[in-house]
């Protein structure tokens, strides 16, 4: 199975130039733990994520205000296209030690997966109580979405 499905299209972004506390206020007005960072060309450059401010931030910690993302970015950008399948995107994610990939096809983000996506996935195709309960956790903790992917 492709993961068309579990591509969400509704994309957080951030510049590479905002600062820290703008991307933090930012991933609390969407509810969000990362977002797609940008650069003025609108290319992507990485993700960034609630536990990068963190960790990196605490090297700047007296000038949030001042610091831009890209301070505490990882500037490789792990991608997948549209067409993989959920089993190479898995491999591919435990390879590269990621939780949230940018799907990208001829240079244009289309949207990303995460791993929240993919358990809640598995927990539906599988049919397993487990898997079932975890993924109501999940979805409990995990913005609301509209029937058509809208928040």
């Amino acid at each position: 199975m492709e993961i068309t499905d579990l591509i969400q299209e509704d994309i957080v972004t951030v510049n590479l130039d905002d600062s820290l506390i703008d991307v933090a206020e930012v991933f609390l007005e969407e509810q969000v733990g990362s977002a797609v960072v940008v650069d003025a060309s609108d290319e992507v450059i990485g993700i960034v994520t609630d536990r990068d401010l963190v960790i990196y931030g605490q090297n700047f910690i007296d000038e949030l205000d001042r610091t831009a993302v890209n301070e505490v970015l990882a500037m490789s950008v792990f991608s997948v296209e549209p067409t993989v399948s959920v089993l190479e995107l898995t491999e591919r994610m435990r390879e590269a030690g990621v939780r949230r990939v940018p799907v990208m096809e001829d240079g244009e983000l289309l949207g990303i997966v995460t791993l929240d996506d993919i358990i809640v996935h598995l927990a539906d195709e599988l049919e397993s109580q487990e898997l079932e309960n975890l993924a109501a956790v999940i979805e409990s903790e995990s913005p609301t979405r509209d029937a058509d992917g809208t928040e």
